[in-house]
């Protein structure tokens, strides 16, 4: 019988690695401005103690923000690794950890059930493949927030147009509830 050596564990360990990272990237990262971020938990209607998940939630601005300024229960799902610990390193500093977090994981693998409020930047393509999983998860009456992407076949209860925040562009919010 052969043994392994360190080495040759150290060798397949990347081969090992791969059924933990077959989640599908479903957006690039791009930041969503502060103004913005303040606008979208605004129109969300986001309330003190209320379950907030940030779905894609990069660098943790959204969850932060629920948390701190909103005194939300603030949950962010990211899958890059980076930003995954820029955003832990962020909650951490500021003194959220009781209020805010971040999961680093696969957003087709969470329990969105308790949600008041969803957030979301995804591509439209993206909100197609999330959006069965949303209904069939989240109850009656939750909200869910999208920055610049529709969720087909859903009708918007609200869009808001914030004209140019200082970055040259415009920014469309839409809010849905469940």
């Amino acid at each position: 019988m052969r043994r392994l050596t360190l080495a040759s564990l150290l060798l397949w360990a990347p081969v090992f690695g791969q059924d933990t990272k077959e989640a599908e990237k479903l957006a690039p990262y791009y930041p969503t401005p502060e103004s913005i971020v303040e606008k979208m938990l605004q129109i969300g209607d986001v309330k003190p103690g209320e379950k907030l998940f940030d779905l894609g939630s990069g660098d943790g601005r959204i969850v932060i923000m629920a948390a701190k300024k909103f005194k939300a229960d603030a949950t962010g799902i990211e899958l890059d690794d980076d930003l995954y610990k820029r955003s832990m390193d962020s909650i951490r500093e500021q003194g959220l950890q009781r209020t805010a977090r971040i999961i680093h994981g696969d957003i087709f693998k969470q329990d969105y059930s308790p949600a008041s409020v969803i957030t979301v930047y995804l591509l439209p393509s993206s909100n197609d493949k999330i959006r069965p999983l949303l209904e069939k998860q989240l109850k009656k009456g939750t909200r869910i927030v999208s920055h610049d992407f529709q969720f087909s076949d859903w009708k918007a209860e609200k869009v808001e147009t914030v004209e140019d925040d200082g970055e040259g562009r415009s920014h469309t919010i839409y809010l849905y509830r469940r």
